[in-house]
């Protein structure tokens, strides 16, 4: 079977099973000439066993992403084990400070059957169950280390990685922020500058106050507070690439 007619088997199914999970899902197919793409997929899977232990061996050549209305993502892989169907594996957000995913277990990945009904059942009460806990904590965790900004203030924290998020009430601050070189993730509302360059992270943070005063609102810059990580998981790094793979299998 060529590479065309791989795409378009991957394609097809994960149309099927997108129309049936749970939410409103879209489905996107990346053909293997999406290289960048692909990299950056295999970035953020969110997995150390089954689907990072396959991408050890057998680097990502296509794959289609499954989209929720919320953001949340899953990724549909092609699997080399003899097995027909494929792995479905959660996407870790973008954007996100690694010390948001201190102590979130992984949502390891899954096989599923070749049949997208049936497969859509497995992901809906498997690995569905287990993203939506994870991301749940991870956001939790994100907004819970920026400080609480009000209508007339906005109040920017410096994060443990070097980056200034904030959190604005209003879309005229969140306007602003956006023209001076801050980023929003779409997920937590999270607005954020990082610190790979402090040049520019510096001309953005001279520039907020002064925009955002002529327009009434006032800023303020603080530390993030200490914060006691839960205890109902073991930590773990944040997410990293999925060529190093944990021990155990979800194989089926």
């Amino acid at each position: 079977m060529d590479d065309h007619d791989t795409s378009e088997r991957l394609a097809s199914y994960a149309d099927l099973l997108a129309g049936e999970l749970p939410g409103a899902w879209t489905s996107t197919c990346h053909p293997p000439e999406d290289k960048d793409d692909l990299a950056e997929l295999t970035d953020r899977i969110w997995d150390l066993d089954l689907v990072a232990a396959s991408l050890a061996t057998h680097p990502l050549r296509q794959a289609a992403v499954l989209t929720r209305a919320d953001g949340a993502q899953l990724a549909v892989l092609d699997r080399y084990d003899g097995h027909d169907g494929f792995l479905v594996a959660a996407l870790a957000p973008r954007a996100l400070p690694g010390e948001a995913y201190r102590a979130v277990r992984e949502p390891d990945g899954i096989a599923v059957t070749d049949d997208p009904f049936v497969g859509a059942e497995q992901v809906a009460s498997d690995l569905l169950v287990r993203y939506d806990t994870a991301l749940a904590q991870v956001r939790h965790h994100a907004v819970g280390g920026v400080h609480q900004s009000q209508p007339d203030r906005v109040v920017m924290t410096w994060q443990p990685d070097g980056s200034v998020a904030t959190a604005p009430v209003g879309d005229t601050a969140g306007a602003v922020l956006v023209a001076i070189g801050f980023v929003q993730d779409q997920q937590t509302g999270i607005y954020r500058v990082n610190g790979d360059d402090t040049a520019a992270q510096a001309r953005a943070l001279r520039a907020v106050g002064p925009q955002l005063n002529a327009l009434g609102i006032s800023t303020a810059l603080q530390h993030a507070a200490p914060r006691t990580a839960p205890g109902t998981a073991p930590a773990t790094a944040p997410p990293s690439p999925a060529g190093t793979p944990g021990q155990a299998s979800r194989a089926r």
